[in-house]
């Protein structure tokens, strides 16, 4: 499993894409390659903007189908970040469905 704390790489507000992207091509995309689960700890994270998020997840949908969000777990998300979450999932899952 691949534990990834993201208040240690972005602080309280998630806001910089190119630290989700370097995130997502250096720990995501290798972990799912060797099959392994993957933890995106939000814990002290208080907001986090929806191209932080999209930047993070949306070319692991892309790329692996919606079906890679079963190997990822969303910890310690407040209503804020889940409902950003929840957004760049249901826009890639919609652009997939055209």
């Amino acid at each position: 499993m691949t534990h990834i704390k993201l208040f240690e790489k972005v602080g309280e507000f998630a806001e910089n894409k190119d630290i989700a992207a370097d995130i997502r091509v250096k720990k995501l995309i290798p972990a799912l390659e060797k099959g392994k689960r993957i933890v995106l700890d939000f814990e002290n994270v208080e907001g986090a903007t929806q191209s932080f998020i999209h930047a993070l997840i949306s070319d692991l949908i892309r790329k692996y189908g919606s079906e890679v969000l079963e190997k990822i777990e969303f910890k310690a998300c407040n209503e804020t970040i889940k409902g950003i979450i929840t957004i760049v999932v249901d826009y890639m899952q919609e652009s997939y469905d055209l």
